[in-house]
């Protein structure tokens, strides 16, 4: 069960390797969840996070989890869940893809919206199921700023983003008043390993101040963070302008 503070004692993890989801489970084990998954393709990667944040005090497992293997996920989560409640499920997997080479090679377009959208509607379809049948507990799903407008550099990122937003946000209002909370969080460009190497968008963050907003979302029991906040403002903004004038902007 959740903490007086409204923090999860227990934590899923689908994309174990994340780094803002490692960066949101450290936040968290500092502070009262001591049961962590890590959901993911088995890999060194993997493992090495595991360890991590059993040195920072948590029981922590290691579950095989492919977003595209739709077909196990009620199995496979449904192992997790069997073993005791999940206060928060943080869905957290997705691919960036490669823009330029995917408009020349559709299947590389593919499996980015079938990776982040229809992996993603399975995965919390059966995570938000199991948390309506034990009657509480959060489900965080990471959407983007990229699904808010479609961007000539990232259309094809920016759709999935923008089909798993409105799920979650669906799914929201589905769940609202069962005891599940569904929370939305919408980062601008992160400094990480997948961004590496590419041009750095206007009021970029970090995977530390994404964890950051996520925890105070719990706390406030926000069905909607934006990261940075000003974010929100910019989007409400560029959402209006003009097509032709959007689409002459440098990013």
């Amino acid at each position: 069960m959740k903490d007086a503070f409204g923090l999860p004692q227990s934590l899923l993890v689908l994309g174990g390797t994340s780094e803002i989801a490692l960066a949101t489970a450290r936040r968290l084990i500092a502070r009262r969840t001591r049961t962590v998954w890590l959901a993911g393709r088995p890999c060194p990667a993997l493992d090495r996070a595991a360890d991590e944040l059993r040195g920072l005090g948590a029981e922590v497992r290691v579950v095989a989890f492919d977003a595209l293997a739709t077909d196990s996920h009620e199995t496979v989560l449904g192992k997790v869940f069997a073993e005791g409640d999940v206060d928060l499920v943080l869905l957290a997997f997705g691919v960036l893809g490669d823009q330029a080479h995917d408009e020349r090679d559709p299947a590389g377009a593919v499996r980015v919206a079938q990776t982040n959208y229809t992996g993603a509607v399975s995965a919390g379809l059966v995570s938000a199921r199991a948390l309506q049948a034990q009657g509480h507990g959060s489900l965080v799903v990471l959407s983007s700023v990229a699904g808010e407008r479609a961007r000539r550099a990232n259309f094809i990122y920016g759709s999935s983003k923008a089909g798993l937003d409105v799920f979650a946000q669906g799914l929201g209002d589905a769940l609202y008043g069962t005891g599940v909370h569904v929370m939305v969080v919408r980062p601008g460009f992160v400094r990480s390993r997948m961004t590496a190497g590419r041009t750095e968008a206007p009021l970029a963050t970090t995977p530390g101040a994404v964890a950051a907003a996520i925890e105070l979302g719990l706390r406030r029991r926000s069905e909607t963070v934006w990261v940075p906040g000003t974010l929100r403002l910019v989007m409400s903004a560029l959402r209006h302008l003009p097509r032709g004038v959007f689409r002459r902007l440098p990013w």
